[in-house]
């Protein structure tokens, strides 16, 4: 689900096997992506994952740090991210959004060798394209609420927006 000249492309760790079941990028239902998009104030009403394709013309883009599926992500091997993070890095080059939000600061830190990454912008730029990590929206993380996950993507949306 990505395009030339996005706003934001959003890059989830890999795809769950829901999501590998129906094509849908963060279609289990435990995911707060959706909701969490749409608190934050990118869409303006709540999308359901089969609704991915309309994402483009909020200027939005949804990919993966790696292409393989698992029931958990803790089943990728550190090569996987690795590569992921070169063919990401490649794929960001090559559409030119003005931000990639790696959803996930564990899978960030893996795919780019950044072990000190935190949420938030980060330093490195692709191309022209800025960065920002921001926290995993499963439901295993409960670290963060959907509230606090929507504040953190709403930064974001501010900055894309100024861009």
């Amino acid at each position: 689900m990505v395009a030339d000249g996005l706003s934001v492309l959003f890059c989830g760790i890999n795809p769950g096997l829901m999501t590998a079941a129906t094509g849908h990028h963060f279609a289990r239902p435990g995911n707060r992506f959706w909701p969490v998009l749409h608190l934050s104030g990118f869409t303006p009403r709540l999308m359901k994952p089969s609704e991915q394709g309309a994402l483009p013309s909020y200027g939005l883009g949804i990919t993966n740090v790696v292409a393989r599926a698992t029931a958990r992500a803790d089943e990728l091997s550190a090569e996987e991210y690795r590569e992921g993070g070169r063919q990401l890095a490649l794929k960001v080059a090559r559409l030119e959004p003005r931000w990639l939000a790696v959803v996930g600061v564990t899978a960030y830190r893996a795919a780019f060798d950044d072990r000190k990454a935190q949420v938030g912008p980060q330093e490195r730029v692709i191309g022209r394209t800025r960065v920002w990590v921001l926290p995993n929206p499963s439901g295993l993380n409960a670290h963060w609420t959907a509230q606090t996950m929507a504040e953190e993507f709403a930064r974001l949306r501010v900055a894309a927006e100024g861009a």
